[in-house]
């Protein structure tokens, strides 16, 4: 199992270092940081064991996508010519980016403050993560590094529907922390990005980030009959609970990712309102009106 703790961070203080001192036991060195939290990759400072792990990371979950992962997920990695074999060059990735949807990397240390996070995403910058876990960590991980980030996420960054969709979320992210609903989208990211499952030819297929880099989860997530697989629908993502400590209870599906960028056009400021006074959906809750794909035996 791959766990992948997102916290969400409050606004940003006036630096970097004020708002480290808010975090506990973050990994990552922050000391060289720039105020948007960006530092520069050196892809020669990696060891020979870092590289030994993202190729025996790579070769595993590679074999897993080409079972259940999306064609969009699949045509990423072979737009980005992933190397299988040593940790990638950011700025390599970057040009086949700019050129395909307009996105780069930029490196970061690990977690970042929302509001700089959202920032990035707004314009078209995906932040990476530079460290790779420890070989004891290989199936449990709290923070995401690189293996997460640039296996879990580049590749849709490929895609020019889900580019433009991130890019949406991230210029949602001002009026979120404005209205004090950093949480309640939040969620949209964690079942729609990190954990989202689409209909291919009428069968289930994963993209998201998290299952993706997970050695079990994503067969989980698509043959499992426990969890519940329910159509998306924008309010029941943004009022659903989730679990940060074990498999999903419930998973989301699209149609196509078209559905999930126009979603993004409807204002939220309502959704919030009604969302952040509404009983929060428990994650193995079933609603009526649900669009139940397969109800899980949890």
């Amino acid at each position: 199992m791959l766990d992948l703790d997102f916290p969400t961070a409050q606004a940003a203080p006036a630096s970097a270092q004020d708002w480290l001192a808010t975090q506990e036991k973050l990994r990552g060195d922050y000391s060289t940081c720039a105020t948007d939290f960006t530092i520069t990759q050196d892809p020669t400072a990696y060891k020979a064991a870092e590289h030994r792990l993202w190729q025996k990371l790579f070769g595993r979950q590679s074999q897993v996508a080409q079972r259940y992962a999306a064609k969009a997920f699949l045509d990423g990695m072979s737009n980005l010519d992933m190397p299988s074999d040593h940790i990638p060059d950011f700025e390599a990735a970057s040009k086949r980016l700019r050129a395909l949807t307009g996105w780069e990397i930029v490196a970061v240390p690990g977690l970042i403050p929302d509001d700089a996070f959202f920032r990035h995403l707004a314009h078209r910058r995906f932040p990476v993560t530079i460290w790779i876990r420890a070989e004891h960590e290989i199936d449990y991980l709290v923070e995401p590094d690189v293996f997460h980030d640039f296996f879990g996420h580049v590749p849709l960054l490929t895609q020019p529907i889900f580019a433009d969709y991130l890019q949406e979320y991230g210029r949602k992210g001002d009026e979120a922390m404005r209205l004090g609903a950093t949480r309640i989208l939040a969620r949209l990211f964690w079942y729609m990005v990190e954990f989202g499952l689409i209909r291919e030819d009428g069968a289930i297929k994963a993209y998201g980030a998290g299952m993706l880099s997970s050695a079990t989860e994503t067969a989980f997530s698509v043959d499992s009959p426990k969890p519940h697989r329910v159509m998306f629908d924008l309010p029941r993502v943004m009022g659903t609970d989730f679990r940060i400590d074990d498999f999903q209870s419930t998973y989301f599906v699209l149609d196509r990712f078209e559905d999930l960028f126009a979603a993004m056009k409807q204002p939220f400021a309502p959704l919030y309102a009604r969302l952040q006074t509404a009983r929060l959906i428990p994650a193995s809750e079933l609603r009526p009106g649900d669009g139940v794909i397969t109800k899980g035996h949890q």
